[in-house]
């Protein structure tokens, strides 16, 4: 593991177990005996119990303090009451990473139990102690011979590392595992999740170079922004397989607008998962076959599949599985067709899949698998077995096995059966080749791989930039939410909503107050006609469901008419309800127009989720809908769209134009920016908003927000784009320029200012004579994760349509300790301005207000600008001993907040 604040968790030197006993079937005697059995030295390996003087054969301490030394890890099992001073005698000792075993905190009902917990993590934040659980099995890493857990079973070595909430979840995990051969880098039982939880867990396997893939089993998440901001990260290195439990949303309460009642809290979890790039999988045995395969294949660079079997039956059986899945079958070359006619009898199927008939021997595999291997149009072979009195299966196992290793293509089997398919199992389990019990398993792991594939690709793929420069009238919001706040209304009225949207650049239909059918008839008269007539009631959301709406109003006598029945109509069926007038709206003339809706929903777990989805009266109905985080690009606003069934019908289809797909699209960007802008908003819906290819409009829209005093700042799941950093600058020469943080959608610029730089700026900066930036290098640098990283530019003002980029000073936060790593890179086109100067003013300020302690770098002895730019900053500067000809450099930042 790589070293961090987590090592000591994975693999600590010394371990103290406070609480183990004697007793048979006690949690400290079951952990005391695996930690001797997983390989622990009895040397390493302290007890604390006054009661006890020896513990299985080890000494046994009355108290913490009694210990000689402080251990790297602490095991806690003793009752809950005393947790909290144990932690303190810890900390005062000087261990600074515990595991509590213990149950009895906050999992209870009671009051009680939240107070230790309380109490507990107070001490923990005093002594800088690090804590895992309570209530929790423990941490097992095979590959450092650890079992600090009550696990009935020391898992195998291996590539997949788990993090499981649930205790129970991951016994069951290792069992299941233990019988198949799978094995594990690392364990870790999160219990309770009272300070460490999924993001810190994350963030350690993704820099473990032990660990190839992570498992997760999954009730719930807190610290929403840490979670996602570490899965993100994380699965841009490696494969992360999910199994969230609680799909059923039957304990949610009930909300008020259409976007509330169609998502559900499940429905935000896969969001969440498909904005992090993790993989979703249904069970057990689709969590480890999804992670067996992600590790054990050879990288899927095409997604076609081509399936090699004895058996035209299974062949057929995994094509339509395939084609469910929504995978695709591999298209044979001609010359690998022609190539098969030569080593398979003329009754083969001479088509994928590639049927090679049920007397198929050891040798017909060899050289049906010999030519797939050689096929450019493949991205992964399926072989399947099926058994035969005439071949023996687990002789072609072994060929196949041989040919898999040393192939290129990724291979997955799937010997069929039972008694004569264990042994060929058994046999691809050794050699690390991916083997499942049904065709149907196979082709599910395979389309991990695909889905992981497209996950990588969207993660990495460069979102295009705005064709305009949006501005929006947040004043103008903020005045009409400041006055509904006032008054303590949660529900803007349909004028008020309208009124938001429209400051945000959202087109709305012209709309009219009257509280008379004869003002009704003057406002009609004005918008010309016809119109629409609509209640206007604080006490009614959904004007439809008591027959609310006039529409094609022609005349002054039908809307007199409409104004009398819309208000006895209410009367009748709402006598609760106050009237307090009727919109008059213009009849929007939007030809082959689709109704959409856009909405917002504020998920307890997560803030706010934005959804899109076909609209109109029937929206419950329909139920087709798309949930996306905020903040969107074009890229992202795109996916989302594209996930939903009305996308089809957007595009066009026979006589009816696409819609104006770049309108729809900016329109939900600036409905996520209004998110992300005011912390008030609680939901939304524009339903519906009408689209065709002119453009869009919404005919209704409903807002409601928080009127308490107090309201959650930074409920953004994701961090937003940090706009407070941007500024103009103009140098002495006149030159202006904007200084602001790097965009996804600088991956050009920041290319083209690679190739303008010089050989000796690109040493400097990356230490090594790199020749090209590549899109993968270019998207890690401009799709950064502002909560962990930040990087501000210099580029030319934002009026400028082909904006170039000119400097960059990058921060990148350490993920266990207040610290920081500087880069700074200045083309010479634009040197000797103070640039460099302005930059690292500029990261150091932004340091400081994150709170961190230290910033640091390494630089070049021969860049000399650099070194005299960090010593006029008051750096530190220290030759490194195991690195000649780098200095580092660091600054000590909040030095009174430090000393204290």
């Amino acid at each position: 593991m790589t070293e961090n604040r987590m090592s000591s968790f994975i693999a600590p030197q010394t371990i103290v177990v406070i609480g183990a006993s004697s007793r048979d079937g006690s949690l400290g005697k079951i952990i005391v005996q695996n930690l001797l059995s997983g390989g622990m030295a009895k040397g390493n390996i302290s007890i604390v119990n006054p009661k006890y003087k020896r513990v299985l054969d080890l000494p046994c301490s009355a108290s913490v303090d009694e210990l000689e030394s402080a251990a790297d890890l602490a095991v806690i099992v003793s009752p809950p009451k005393t947790v909290p001073g144990l932690i303190a005698e810890l900390g005062q000792k000087g261990t600074r990473s515990v595991v509590v075993i213990t149950a009895g905190f906050s999992e209870g009902n009671g009051t009680g139990g939240k107070d230790l917990e309380a109490q507990m993590l107070k001490e923990a934040r005093q002594y800088n102690v690090r804590i895992i659980g309570p209530n929790c099995l423990g941490v097992i890493s095979p590959i450092n011979k650890l079992n600090a857990s009550f696990s009935h079973l020391m898992p195998n070595k291996g590539k997949i590392g788990v993090i499981s909430q649930s205790g129970a979840m991951l016994t069951s995990i290792i069992d299941w595992a233990c019988g198949r051969g799978i094995g594990f880098s690392h364990l870790v039982s999160l219990g309770d999740m009272a300070d460490i939880t999924f993001g810190e867990v994350l963030d350690a396997m993704s820099m473990d170079s032990e660990t190839e893939a992570i498992v997760i089993y999954m009730e719930s998440v807190q610290h929403a922004r840490r979670f996602i901001s570490a899965a993100r990260a994380a699965s841009r290195t490696k494969p992360i397989v999910v199994l969230k439990v609680g799909r059923s949303d039957a304990g949610s309460k009930a909300v008020a607008s259409h976007t509330g009642a169609m998502a559900g809290s499940d429905d935000v979890y896969q969001a969440v998962f498909d904005r992090s790039g993790l993989l979703r999988v249904n069970g057990m045995s689709e969590l480890f076959y999804a992670a067996a395969s992600l590790t054990s294949v050879k990288p899927l660079d095409k997604s076609g599949l081509a399936i090699l079997t004895n058996g035209g039956g299974m062949g057929v059986l995994a094509t339509d599985a395939l084609v469910q899945s929504g995978g695709v079958l591999a298209q044979l070359s001609d010359v690998s067709k022609q190539k098969l006619d030569k080593v398979l009898p003329k009754t083969w199927s001479g088509a994928n899949p590639i049927d090679i008939i049920g007397d198929a021997g050891p040798d017909r595999y060899a050289a049906a698998l010999g030519v797939l291997q050689e096929d450019e149009n493949i991205g992964a072979i399926l072989v399947l077995n099926c058994p035969t009195a005439v071949s023996s299966s687990i002789d072609i196992a072994k060929v196949v096995a041989d040919i898999a290793a040393t192939g290129k293509k990724c291979v997955l089997t799937s010997w069929v059966g039972s008694a004569t398919a264990e042994a060929s199992r058994s046999l691809f389990a050794e050699r690390g080749i991916p083997s499942y019990a049904t065709p149907e398993s196979a082709v599910n792991s395979f389309m991990y791989l695909v889905h992981y594939r497209q996950n990588q690709k969207i993660l990495m793929e460069t979102p295009p930039a705005l064709t305009e420069d949006l501005e929006f009238d947040v004043k103008a919001a903020q005045s009409i939410v400041d006055k509904a706040v006032a008054k303590k209304r949660e529900w803007l009225n349909e004028m008020e909503a309208k009124q938001v949207l429209a400051a945000y650049g959202i087109p709305t239909v012209t709309t009219r107050l009257a509280t008379t059918a004869e003002e009704a008839v003057s406002f009609a008269t004005e918008l010309g006609y016809p119109v629409a007539v609509k209640i206007f009631s604080p006490d009614i959301l959904h004007k439809s469901d008591v027959q609310g709406v006039a529409l094609n109003l022609a005349s002054e006598a039908a809307v007199k008419q409409a104004v009398l029945d819309i208000q006895n109509t209410v009367q009748h069926r709402r006598p609760d309800a106050q009237i307090e007038g009727f919109f008059v709206q213009n009849m929007a003339n939007y030809k082959d127009a689709h109704e959409v809706i856009l909405g917002v929903l504020n998920d307890p777990t997560f803030g706010p989720v934005l959804m899109f989805g076909q609209g109109g009266t029937a929206v419950e109905v329909y139920n087709d809908k798309a949930l996306a985080l905020p903040p969107l690009n074009l890229k992202l606003a795109k996916d989302m769209v594209a996930r939903t069934n009305i996308y089809h019908l957007l595009k066009g289809y026979r006589d009816r134009e696409a819609v104006d797909m770049d309108a729809l699209l900016l329109t939900l960007i600036k409905l996520s920016q209004l998110v992300v802008d005011f912390d008030r908003l609680v939901e939304l819906d524009v339903n519906p908003l009408l689209v065709n290819s002119q453009g869009v409009v919404a005919l209704d829209a409903r807002i409601r927000i928080s009127i308490k005093s107090e309201v959650k700042t930074n409920r953004l799941a994701i961090h937003p784009y940090p706009h407070d950093l941007e500024e103009k600058i103009t140098l002495a020469s006149g030159k202006t320029y904007e200084l602001r943080p790097v965009r996804p959608e600088d991956e050009p610029a920041l290319i083209e200012n690679f190739n303008q730089l010089t050989k000796e700026e690109i040493r400097f900066r990356f230490f090594n004579a790199i020749k090209t930036m590549s899109h993968p290098m270019a998207a890690r640098f401009s799709q950064i994760d502002y909560d962990r990283e930040m990087a501000l530019v210099i580029t030319d003002p934002r009026t400028q349509k082909n904006w170039k980029l000119y400097a960059v000073v990058r921060l990148i936060l350490e993920a266990f300790e207040p610290r920081a790593e500087f880069s700074l890179i200045v083309n010479h086109v634009v040197g000797r301005q103070g640039l460099g100067t302005l930059l690292l003013k500029r990261i150091i300020h932004y340091a400081e207000s994150r709170g961190l302690k230290e910033v640091y770098g390494s630089v070049l002895a021969e860049n000399k600008v650099m070194l005299d730019l960090c010593k006029r900053a008051g750096f530190t500067m220290q030759s490194q001993h195991n690195e000649p000809g780098v200095v580092t450099v660091k600054l000590l930042l909040n030095r009174e907040a430090s000393n204290s």
